[in-house]
């Protein structure tokens, strides 16, 4: 195990599991159901990393994205092959939140929203050249400038 280790808290955890299975290749490590068959208590791995999670319980300290109307954090995934993982994600339910692309920092990135309210970014390392990374810079910083949300369906080519 992790030293650190998200926990996520999910309306709707037994079909986030079986949604994480099938976009990020998610293998179920443990469940403890409770007896109306909601999650007091799972864990998946994807990749070499560990993700606990429950479903959300009325008196909670902790609200699913769905309740909350947001969520706070965003879980991201380094992959070998990120065009694959990508359509995978997108095949399972995911839907894109910014486009899946070269990026100015060298990396091909993109942020996908699961059924259940959270986002995943995706990436992996690309060889650009410097020219082609500064003008992706260049063009990010006058879309950030220009007070565009980084989360829209815009890129940032």
């Amino acid at each position: 195990m992790r030293t650190v280790t998200p926990y996520l808290v999910i309306e709707g955890a037994s079909k986030a599991i079986e949604f994480y299975k099938r976009a990020f290749g998610a293998k179920e490590i443990d469940r403890s159901p409770m007896p109306d068959g909601s999650l007091m208590h799972a864990t998946i791995r994807i990749g070499d990393s560990v993700i606990m999670m429950s479903d959300e319980f009325p008196g909670g300290d902790s609200k699913s994205p769905t309740h909350a109307g947001a969520t706070t954090v965003n879980l991201h995934i380094n992959a070998k092959d990120v065009d694959k993982l990508w359509n995978q994600a997108l095949n399972a339910g995911a839907k894109p939140t910014l486009p899946l692309e070269n990026q100015f920092w060298g990396e091909r990135y993109g942020k996908l929203q699961d059924p259940f309210g959270h986002i995943w970014s995706v990436s992996m390392v690309v060889k650009m050249s410097e020219q082609e990374k500064e003008a992706k810079r260049q063009a990010a910083f006058t879309m950030m400038g220009a007070g565009e949300s980084s989360g829209s369906e815009k890129s940032w080519n």
